[in-house]
């Protein structure tokens, strides 16, 4: 979730809880209010009633409501000392009326000449109820309208507020460290994010320096390592042509010749996967991942037939896409020649390509690899002193490098390798 949106959730959060209960509280409070005023109103007819009864005796006879607001009826003593005054809201029906009504009821008790009497007095809820029904809904729109009001307000003004950090990270998503120059300047008066634009620039300061200097390592490197290795190689193939060298020593020069060549083999993958890592590999073009595998398979057809090998391809769709051409063609053939060198006799490659995704399956040990070794440097499932162990290392770093998707799956006692390019920057 966005920063911006993350900040509009809890402050509309914040907002609906704390005017909610708000509303709550002003709705309770001024339905208290309005029953408060009716009791007071109850009360002040029970005195008008008492006071009228002391001057007019007929009153006793209003044993029912009838077109009035209140009755008389007759108590014994030691139920009337016990009674207390009572305020409730019910129903009932009054004349005119089809339909229960709602009123506020009031339950009293009198002394009238050494007798006891109950007054029951009734006001009718109806007015109040609407005033009350009323006084709701424009709490709710009120809620309604304050929230949104607050949501939208909020959503301009942290837009606003934010802008400067968006326009920084857009800068920090789109800057290239072998290509931009100038550092990241976005115009902004708030504190953090000028100390978010310094750290940043510092930063990448701090990253170019540090690229500048592997790259030119890698570039010596490539330099002063290959060319000592190859007068080795030169020196001892001379040496081996000696008519004066003995068969013992021929054997060992040859097993240094030998190693030599695995130490070039080795020098030429590392400086590679730090290549890779630098992203020294910047041309980029739109390329057919089938075309590829197709190519190398017609270089590497002597090897397969001498294992006899078996080799099928199944193309559902063209898999195109737009990576570094040669990046491609180490990836592609590095896989195939995994899965060539780890066959068996008579085994079976199948390679199999799709819109978005490139699998090869071989046969061969019937034991799985492990998933989590499998791409780490100098890992070997093999004793043969040829491979380096950093094939597949090679085709991670290529993969990480355009966010491209590399799995293992041991299936149906074949090996295979996946390489989905959906979701990635590859991806035409």
């Amino acid at each position: 979730m966005k920063l911006l949106n993350q900040s509009l959730l809890y402050v509309s959060i914040a907002m609906l809880f704390i005017i909610g209960i708000w509303s709550l509280v002003f709705y309770v409070n001024l339905k208290d209010e309005i029953r408060d005023s009716i009791d007071d109103g109850l009360d002040n007819n029970r005195l008008l009633i008492l006071q009228k009864i002391k001057s007019d005796s007929t009153l006793f006879n209003q044993n029912e409501f009838g077109g009035n607001n209140f009755k008389i009826n007759p108590i014994h003593k030691p139920l009337a000392l016990k009674a207390k005054d009572i305020y409730k809201d019910t129903l009932m029906y009054r004349l005119n009326e089809d339909d229960l009504e709602p009123v506020r009821i009031l339950h009293t008790v009198f002394e009238q000449q050494n007798n006891y009497y109950k007054l029951t007095i009734i006001s009718s809820l109806v007015e109040e109820d609407d005033l009350i029904e009323d006084s709701l809904w424009s709490v709710i729109w009120l809620f309604v309208i304050l929230v949104t009001s607050i949501i939208i307000i909020n959503n301009i003004v942290l837009r606003k507020i934010w802008y400067s950090f968006y326009n920084i990270l857009k800068q920090l998503k789109t800057y290239r460290l072998d290509k931009d120059s100038s550092a990241i300047n976005v115009k902004t008066n708030t504190k953090e994010f000028k100390e978010l634009q310094n750290a940043s620039n510092m930063l990448i300061k701090h990253s170019k320096d540090t690229y500048t200097s592997q790259k030119h390592f890698t570039e010596n490197a490539s330099h002063e390592l290959q060319t000592p290795i190859a007068i080795i190689i030169n020196k001892l193939e001379l040496l081996l042509e000696s008519e004066y060298l003995k068969e013992k020593d021929a054997n060992t020069i040859a097993e240094v010749l030998n190693i030599s060549g695995r130490l070039k083999k080795l020098n030429n993958s590392l400086l590679l996967l730090a290549k890779i890592e630098n992203k020294q590999f910047l041309e980029q073009k739109n390329i057919s991942i089938n075309q590829v595998s197709k190519t190398l398979l017609s270089d590497l057809k002597e090897l397969a037939e001498f294992k006899k090998i078996d080799i099928k391809i199944e193309e559902i769709n063209d898999c195109n896409v737009t990576i570094n051409s040669s990046l491609a063609e180490i990836l592609i053939s590095n896989l195939i020649k995994n899965a060539i060198f780890h066959n068996t006799e008579n085994g079976t490659i199948r390679l199999n390509f799709s819109e978005n995704k490139f699998t090869i399956c071989n046969s061969g040990n019937i034991v799985a690899l492990n998933p989590e070794t499998i791409f780490q440097r100098f890992t070997k499932n093999t004793t043969n002193n040829k491979s380096t162990g950093l094939g597949l290392a090679i085709c991670l770093a290529i993969c990480e490098s355009y966010g491209i998707s590399l799995t293992y799956q041991f299936k149906e006692n074949k090996h295979c390798f996946s390489v989905d390019f959906k979701n990635s920057q590859a991806l035409v």
